[in-house]
């Protein structure tokens, strides 16, 4: 749900499902074990479940695309929304589409102060853009399970110019400051301005974002965040990305995973550091692309594990497992590919080894992965489509279990 367009998605699957064979990359690490485990249905019945986020008292807030965020207590999907911020969205298309409610972060304070914080896709004011990207606060009202629809506090508005590849991600770092992921504002081969948005440090497409919410403002810059004072957007963390499709922070290491969704040949798994440059638009995940030969990778990060589109056409990204029921994913990478592949990563020396995750009571059908859970006792949870477009009620979302 996150690649150049839905046509060019149509075309991959059908080359890939007729056996298509690129030469294999031959830098890449590969483990031979494969790790089964078991979907174990948490809920069914949504719109399109993109992102999802537990509240201390282990309430599963659920962002429907479409603009709903339910609530799934104790395995039971509750009928009346926490948040409803249809009216608030662009106008979406049922077939095909990768904008609308996107991203939800909790507050660290959450327990104490009720505030979250959702990035959602709403017409743009400025002529000629497609839309815009909010990233709003609210708070909970007195129900738990019910927010507050007056209490929104724009925090910022990111202008779009086209309507794919909008990032959405929101993540709370160890540092208590907000992480955002940006995509570098769509089309194919990021083609605005001279450079590209991913490497044009005067705009926020393309970038992590990090800002301080704990303010009577809409934001404040963090002071150290790298280039405050520097010809650049001071609220930029990282960059030369393509479209982070879901960001997540290491609970032990306090490290930032990053999958950002390829071009037309490779998906890629960053770690994320204080000003770093990940290479789009030079570079698709370790490859040259723009140029496509000879380009200047001096001061690039390449990433620490790839693939190729014979496995899987666009990355969803996951979390490291921190949890207690699952000891064969210990201190390893989970993340999938939207197609429906699972893998993970697995530190070994100073690489990442990437191994295959097979799942057990699968449901039959084209089951498309579209974002991962983490509970508050580190266990994972994968939220999931039966269907190309947003606007069917075949969202589900599954617990990883053992088999």
């Amino acid at each position: 749900m996150k690649n150049s367009g839905f046509f060019f998605l149509v075309i991959i699957t059908f080359l890939t499902a007729c056996g298509r064979q690129d030469k294999k990359n031959e830098t890449e690490n590969n483990l031979a074990v494969d790790i089964p485990l078991k979907l174990e249905v948490i809920a069914e019945g949504l719109h399109a479940p993109v992102a999802a986020a537990f509240s201390p008292q282990g309430l599963l807030l659920v962002c429907e695309q479409t603009g709903q965020i339910r609530v799934i207590e104790n395995n039971k999907l509750i009928e009346q929304a926490f948040l409803n911020l249809e009216n608030k969205l662009v106008k979406m298309s049922g077939a095909y589409d990768e904008r609308g409610l996107l991203g939800i972060a909790l507050h660290p304070d959450y327990e104490n102060n009720k505030k979250f914080y959702v990035y959602y896709s709403a017409p743009s004011n400025e002529k000629g853009l497609d839309h815009q990207s909010v990233i709003a606060e609210y708070k909970v009202s007195t129900d738990p399970r019910i927010a507050d629809a007056a209490s929104e506090r724009i925090v910022l508005r990111i202008q779009q110019p086209e309507s794919n590849h909008n990032g959405g991600d929101l993540k709370f770092g160890p540092d208590g400051y907000l992480y955002i992921g940006v995509g570098d504002g769509g089309g194919a081969g990021d083609r605005h301005g001279e450079i590209g948005n991913g490497q044009d440090m005067n705009t926020l497409l393309g970038k992590i974002l990090r800002i301080d919410v704990n303010t009577d403002q809409n934001y404040v810059v963090p002071n150290d965040n790298p280039f405050v004072g520097k010809a650049a957007k001071p609220e930029i963390w990282a960059y030369g990305l393509r479209n982070p499709w879901r960001i997540s922070f290491d609970k032990n290491t306090g490290q930032l995973f990053v999958a950002d969704v390829g071009q037309n040949k490779f998906e890629e798994v960053n770690i994320v550091e204080k000003g770093g440059n990940y290479g789009w638009r030079i570079m698709e995940a370790g490859h040259c692309f723009d140029p496509e030969e000879n380009c200047k990778t001096e001061g690039l990060i390449l990433p620490i594990s790839e693939y190729e589109h014979e496995e899987g056409i666009s990355i969803t990204g996951g979390f490291v497992y921190r949890g207690k029921e699952l000891g064969k994913l210990a201190d390893k990478y989970i993340f999938a590919d939207w197609t429906g592949p699972m893998f993970y990563l697995e530190k070994k020396g100073e690489s990442w080894m990437r191994g295959t995750v097979s799942l057990e009571a699968k449901p039959s059908g084209d089951l498309k992965i579209l974002s991962f859970a983490q509970d508050n006792g580190g266990e994972l949870y994968v939220l999931t489509n039966q269907e190309v477009g947003p606007k069917n009620t075949k969202g589900a979302i599954y617990k990883l279990i053992n088999p």
